[in-house]
């Protein structure tokens, strides 16, 4: 068997990507922050060798042409995209139009998944609970912030890996959010989500499966108590890029949650129900946080969660596999039986081993 594995590398400083031109790029200190690192490729390829040879496909330039060309019988997307709200469906509307099938969620899945605002809207029509927003599209809507309930959380609307999110994005009146907003509309050149700031805990849940068999990993709580003194308790820029170092990482994941087993099987279950109502396939990532009456509200979903090998590097779908007591290669290996079963109805045979007759 011929596995593809479909993804971005994120570029060096010294490469030429690292040094493009900012206008091309959404802001040139985390334009590549989604991309993952050669070690999180490696470590995939390896896991996915169990099954047969690995191709290595990177997303760029001639992608369509060398997956044509690669004939592989099933495609490891991890790919994120660079630039615009359909960047994630890139890869995926790629190989169905070539007919390769591929791991994960559709293009339709991923580009309304990316656009938090229209999420959103999907959650509120499928009874998903989620906070009031609203959405600017560029500085002339400003004024419709004065009739907001504050305080607000502002955040670029097609972004992921909590690019756009620092501790500015909190507004506690309409000037302080026309300001955040102003900034992010012209460092994203996209539009701005508001949404009512949530003052609870914040989760995530790890969902694999599909259909009836859609199941949520153990729920992750996020520790704000290990962030630095006076931080606003949020997963934002500098809590996932900058303050977690690996000199002095933090302890932020509690895997599995320490709260009462009924909320966590609530944020759970709400889990999987905002999965659900976007289509996601195989696997997915869902970020929640209790409102004032302690109810979990989604943030957001990201069918294309983040899988960073090292468990000092505070990846979540990987921490809570191993709370499920799966380890990072069974975690790929599931992911990719799972796909194999959506595609084919079968089982997906293990390499046959050397010298074994055909």
């Amino acid at each position: 068997m011929r596995i593809g594995l479909a993804y971005n590398q994120r570029p060096t400083a010294s490469s030429g990507d690292a040094d493009a031109d900012p206008a091309s790029t959404p802001s040139i200190s985390d334009a590549f922050v989604e991309w993952d690192e050669p070690e999180t490729i490696e470590a995939v390829e390896q896991a996915l060798r169990v099954f047969g040879d690995v191709v290595r496909l990177e997303a760029v330039d001639d992608f369509a042409d060398r997956l044509a060309r690669a004939e592989v019988d099933l495609l490891f997307n991890i790919a994120e995209g660079l630039l615009g709200p359909s960047r994630e469906a890139h890869v995926p509307a790629i190989a169905e139009f070539l007919g390769v099938p591929y791991t994960a969620s559709d293009p339709l899945t991923l580009t309304l998944a990316l656009h938090k605002a229209r999420a959103k809207e999907v959650f509120a029509a499928r009874g998903v609970p989620t906070a009031p927003f609203l959405l600017l599209e560029d500085e002339g809507g400003l004024a419709r912030l004065a009739a907001a309930s504050y305080p607000l959380f502002l955040k670029p609307v097609w972004e992921g890996s909590s690019k756009g999110i620092s501790e500015a994005s909190f507004a506690p009146d309409p000037a302080a959010a026309a300001a955040c907003a102003r900034t992010l509309l012209r460092t994203y050149r996209q539009p701005v989500l508001a949404e009512a700031y949530l003052p609870g805990d914040e989760f995530t849940v790890a969902v694999l499966g599909n259909g009836a068999e859609m199941r949520a990993l153990p729920v992750i709580r996020f520790r704000f108590d290990t962030l630095p003194p006076g931080a606003l308790p949020i997963m934002g820029y500098e809590a996932k890029w900058v303050w977690d170092d690996p000199s002095a990482p933090l302890e932020v994941l509690e895997c599995p949650a320490r709260v009462p087993a009924a909320l966590a099987d609530r944020v759970a279950r709400t889990g999987v129900a905002a999965a659900r109502a976007l289509g996601c396939r195989d696997w997915a990532r869902v970020d929640l946080r209790q409102d004032r009456d302690g109810v979990p509200q989604v943030v957001e979903v990201n069918p294309l969660p983040g899988i960073i090998p090292n468990p000092a590097d505070n990846s979540c779908f990987p921490c809570a596999a191993r709370a499920a007591g799966l380890s990072y290669d069974e975690l790929i290996q599931e992911v990719t039986r799972i796909a194999w079963r959506r595609i084919t109805g079968r089982v997906l045979p293990l390499r046959a081993p050397a010298g074994a007759l055909a």
